[in-house]
């Protein structure tokens, strides 16, 4: 992971503790006074890191597709078997949505609506990035059974994307279900859906 400048760290921290506050009390409720007394600025010194409300959320979600490469996207990105990274992305993926202090994460997914114009299009085309990972991983899975395609690779994505982005609503690490039995049971599902098959 890259080293970062002092006002780079200070900038993920707000984002960090801002993402909280949005999750709380969602982006139209939070004020900027709000993030300001929880990051422990003035909010003359929370403007000098970040220039306002939409560039706040802009940041957060930046730094949230920054821990999406970081976590998932660049550990399996050396994995030369479809199969094996396909598996990887999933539980990365998977991992990234359930743990409670990426809320990042959460305010990509809930906030997505808010963010507007030239930022949104950013936001918008480094998850386009990701979409095209997994289309490509999937679709070389399918070519390597050499059989028909039970769904084309675009439709299995965003079936994979909705099923795992959703656990944000419901899925809590303290329930019955454990995360590690979660998971084997979304790829075994998804493996199923498109080859017919186990993972």
């Amino acid at each position: 992971m890259a080293e970062h400048s002092a006002p780079q760290l200070k900038r993920r921290e707000i984002c960090r503790i801002a993402a909280r506050v949005f999750y709380e009390k969602s982006y139209e409720g939070a004020s900027m006074q709000d993030i300001a007394e929880a990051v422990g600025l003035t909010k003359a010194g929370l403007y000098h890191y970040i220039g306002s409300k939409d560039l706040l959320l802009f940041e957060i979600m930046n730094y949230g597709m920054d821990i999406l490469q970081e976590t998932v996207v660049d550990k399996a990105k050396d994995i030369a078997d479809p199969r094996e990274k396909l598996r990887r992305l999933i539980a990365g993926h998977i991992d990234l949505i359930v743990r409670a202090r990426d809320l990042e994460i959460t305010v990509i997914l809930h906030e997505n609506r808010s963010l507007r114009g030239p930022l949104r299009k950013k936001i918008n085309a480094r998850k386009r990035q990701y979409i095209q990972l997994l289309e490509e991983t999937i679709q070389r899975v399918q070519e390597q059974t050499g059989g028909k395609e039970l769904l084309p690779a675009h439709v299995a994505t965003f079936g994979l994307l909705g099923i795992i982005n959703w656990l944000y609503q419901w899925y809590r690490p303290e329930g019955p279900v454990k995360q590690g039995e979660l998971t084997q049971a979304y790829i075994d599902f998804f493996f199923r859906g498109l080859l017919g098959q186990r993972a």
